[in-house]
């Protein structure tokens, strides 16, 4: 008999309800401005962000609460996911809308779908289910490929968009058709029923093994692993920056949200099978992506290559199986979304109408423009690099010791030689800003919130790479509590 939902249950997705009512309010005002009155279009974008962090606060049970007949869970790690998407999705709103002002793409249109694919996240963080996990997923990628595609006039952004949209399509049939296999293993799409019916299953470890390949082929390609990184270096130089920023952030955590709820959650039992693909994957990913990088001249091609490394050190904390590794990996990714949001806010900040600073070469003599952005760009790629005391040496350093501790030491060996190698494309970037001379001399104004939050976002590489406590605890809490 199917059990009806609850007030409770309702009170759980108020945040998802309301950030859907805002998005048809936001369309529709949006419809009846002109173009000198679209900042209403971006200040209401704003409140909906804002409001809906507030709403995943006061509704936050503190426990694992589950809701929907086991289709949706609010838990600590849900939360603490949601708060990130929601702050990291307004700095890239912040950043985005001088640039797009700039280029006439100033429309309505990017902020009903940026808020249309953060729905989706939000939906994919909390999914206790195969089957929302799955509406999640598609909710968030087609709100994706129609704003790659937002600058309608450029051949290189449809371009892009047709490649992410094809190859999107079959990762997510890839990914449905290890959840089918699952489903016919199982006979049930609930996470948890999933788990205990693996423990006690007499089926045979093929089937499952074919399971696991398809999952995790459609993980993969959604964080951008090789060998499925295919469609991240064209897809991020083809999208306007303004897209790459959302791209580069906020789809990571929702990604990163799907592995932990599949293989963390549903697939425990199962971890020799799928820990011997993350393996590959981390090697491949570390090795393709910090030597590929090196030869990079365009900045958003060296960060979409930079981009698909993290990667390998995400998949590398997952690898390791144990709770220390899970939150290693997460405290990587949320990190991780604050450097890429920086670094991409700045290559959006540098450019200017009719010019776009996507060459090393445009970063040339930063620090005679503006000091001040010189030193966040300098903490920004510190930060990615590793180098203390910035935050990614702290995330680096947890997902080695989780490694470490399942005495993978060689594996821990190879991440930090390949991370050495890459360090040499992040302080070549330094070098453009601090020890060549500015082709264009003229000083970089960035507006007040620009300039505020860029400088925010630089600091934060500093202090929670000083005081990383209370994040790591935080997400070690978290997945404590899965």
């Amino acid at each position: 008999m199917t059990t009806l939902p609850s007030a409770n249950d309702f009170l759980l997705v108020a945040p998802e309800l309301f950030l859907l009512g805002m998005i048809c309010a936001v369309l529709v005002i949006d419809v009846f401005l002109s173009d000198a009155q679209r900042n209403v279009t971006y200040w209401l974008a704003q409140f909906t962000l804002a409001a809906t962090g507030a709403l995943v606060l006061i509704v936050d049970p503190g426990v694992k609460v589950v809701a929907f007949a086991g289709t949706f869970v609010s838990d600590p790690l849900a939360v603490l996911l949601k708060l990130f998407v929601l702050g990291v999705t307004i700095a890239v709103f912040v950043y985005s809308r001088p640039y797009m002002r700039d280029r006439g793409l100033f429309r309505g249109e990017y902020f009903v779908l940026g808020l249309a694919g953060v729905l989706g996240m939000l939906v994919l963080i909390s999914a206790h289910s195969l089957l929302t996990i799955y509406l999640g997923l598609e909710l968030m990628s087609l709100a994706l490929y129609a704003m790659v595609a937002f600058q309608r006039d450029s051949r290189r952004a449809s371009e892009s968009a047709m490649k992410y949209f094809v190859l999107g399509a079959l990762a997510s049939g890839l990914l449905l058709y290890g959840m089918s296999i699952l489903y016919g293993l199982t006979g049930s799409l609930d996470i948890a029923a999933i788990s205990a019916a693996l423990v006690q299953s007499s089926h045979p470890s093929v089937a499952v093994g074919l399971a696991v390949v398809f999952v995790v082929a459609g993980v993969a390609f959604k964080l951008g692993a090789v060998p499925f990184h295919m469609w991240v270096p064209d897809v991020y130089e083809g999208s306007p920056t303004s897209v790459t920023l959302y791209l580069s952030t906020v789809t990571k955590i929702a990604a990163f949200a799907m592995v932990i709820r599949l293989l963390a959650e549903a697939l425990p039992s199962t971890h020799v099978q799928w820990s011997g693909m993350l393996e590959l994957l981390v090697i491949l990913s570390l090795a393709v992506g910090n030597i590929v990088a090196i030869a990079q001249h365009s900045i958003k091609r060296m960060l979409a290559y930079s981009t698909i490394s993290h990667v390998g050190f995400v998949f590398m904390g997952v690898f390791a199986g144990t709770d220390n590794g899970y939150a290693a990996a997460m405290f990587y990714v949320l990190t991780y979304a604050l450097m890429s949001a920086g670094a991409f806010g700045m290559v959006a900040l540098l450019s200017r109408k009719g010019f776009e600073a996507e060459n090393l070469e445009d970063f040339k003599g930063l620090n005679e423009r503006s000091p001040w952005l010189a030193f966040i760009m300098l903490l920004l790629m510190f930060s990615m690099a590793g180098v203390p005391p910035t935050v990614g040496f702290y995330a680096k350093l947890m997902v080695l010791q989780s490694v470490v501790q399942v005495n993978q030491e060689w594996l821990a060996l190879y991440a930090v030689i390949m991370s050495v190698i890459g360090a040499f494309y992040y302080l070549r970037a330094i070098k453009f800003v601090y020890f060549d001379k500015a082709e264009d001399k003229t000083p970089l104004r960035p507006g007040l919130d620009v300039g505020v939050v860029m400088s925010a976002n630089g600091l934060a590489m500093l202090a929670l790479g000083v005081l990383p406590g209370a994040l790591m605890a935080y997400c070690t809490a978290a997945v404590a509590g899965l």
